[in-house]
């Protein structure tokens, strides 16, 4: 399974001047290349030699590949553009745009970097020649294990004036011989609940903590908004992302190392749509906006992958207020749950044990 590990890069200033030389060089050859091709209507055989760009060898030959694919991709949709006008004449007539990059970046391959302690090395331009250079970088131990698998390609772009570092890994995938189902549910006051078809329970993450921290983000964002500190606006919304992304990589891998232990073949989680609609109150809108489902379910579904588990999702419909006993359907009071019939429950327990049985998306139940 490929992954993308993903690092900051933070290089001194002199090495700051060489990336940006790089970059700016990198998308600038591969839009003149696709240009050519354009011209031409074909792809031609030119090689590094061809180009005069002041980057190593490797980046000019990146370069003519990534122009060869921006260029197939281009004639492919050229040709199903011509295909929909030739077909609806009385319809808008579609146009294709020639792709032009945009945002700096840069590509080596995995022959033309090395990984060491918190560094990576790679060549730049440099003094009229291409010089190998050592960057440092800020790794998690989690990031470090991955690191030791076949590596892909490097990827340096910037992002709000940071250097990110991009590794392709191939990472093995365990085998798994489990048989159980798990449901999970994910809110706000709980950030996920789940349920094995064996009821096997257990709660993740911290909705009480989560909120508070949005909470002073959000008074001390209208602070600086007033303020007009941009600055430490966008330092304050960088250091709350981390925030975020480091509590969702903790819940998914809590939740995996939950259902590895349970001998769970295959996770059942609510298809997005489901979460943004019906699951949510007004109050809790601007908070859901603010906190990234997609992102944790994303975390869940890679991690669940690696482990040899199956991710799919269902239709979240009625899965909080359908009595698995009697199947009325009733509205919970707050988190709690009671059915006329005598059922009673934790409201998100039942999510998670309804999705379950839940109709997969375009399909059937797993567990029907």
């Amino acid at each position: 399974m490929q992954l993308t590990v993903q690092m900051k890069l933070i290089p001194d200033h002199e090495q700051i001047f060489l990336i940006e030389n790089i970059l700016n060089n990198y998308i600038a050859t591969v839009n003149d290349i696709v240009s050519d091709f354009v011209s031409m209507n074909q792809i031609d055989k030119r090689t590094s030699a061809n180009i005069s760009t002041s980057m190593p060898s490797a980046l000019k030959n990146q370069a003519i590949q990534d122009a060869r694919s921006v260029f197939k991709k281009y004639t492919k949709d050229l040709k199903s553009t011509i295909s929909f006008n030739e077909k609806n004449p009385t319809k808008k007539q579609k146009t294709v745009k020639v792709p032009v990059l945009k945002r700096p970046v840069a590509i080596w391959n995995n022959q033309n970097y090395s990984i060491g302690e918190d560094s990576i090395s790679f060549p730049v331009w440099k003094d009229g020649k291409s010089k190998k250079l050592t960057f440092r970088v800020i790794t998690t131990e989690y990031q470090k294990a991955l690191l030791q698998n076949k590596l892909g390609t490097l990827r340096i772009s910037k992002k709000q004036g940071k250097y990110i570092a991009q590794i392709a890994v191939d990472a093995p995938i365990e085998n798994n011989h489990g048989t159980s189902v798990m449901g999970i549910d994910l809110g706000l006051k709980i950030p996920a609940v789940a349920v094995t078809d064996t009821q096997k329970v257990k709660f993740f993450g911290n909705g009480r903590e989560n909120r508070y921290k949005k909470r002073m983000a959000r008074l001390k964002r209208k602070s600086l908004g007033k303020a007009k500190k941009l600055k430490a606006l966008r330092k304050l919304d960088d250091k709350e992302q981390r925030w975020m992304k480091d509590k969702d990589h903790k819940v998914s891998r809590e939740i995996v190392n939950f259902a590895k232990e349970n001998n769970v073949k295959v996770i059942q989680m609510e298809e997005l749509s489901g979460i943004q609609t019906a699951r949510t109150s007004r109050k809790n809108a601007k908070n859901l906006h603010t906190w990234s489902f997609y992102r944790l379910t994303q975390f869940i579904e890679y991690k669940a992958n690696l482990a040899g588990i199956e991710v799919v999702y269902v239709n979240p419909m009625y899965t909080s207020q359908t009595c698995p006993a009697c199947g009325k359907k009733n509205h919970a009071n707050d988190r709690k749950y009671k059915c006329p019939c005598g059922f009673k429950t934790h409201r998100d327990i039942l999510g998670a044990r309804n999705i379950i049985t839940a109709p997969v998306t375009g399909g059937n139940s797993l567990s029907a």
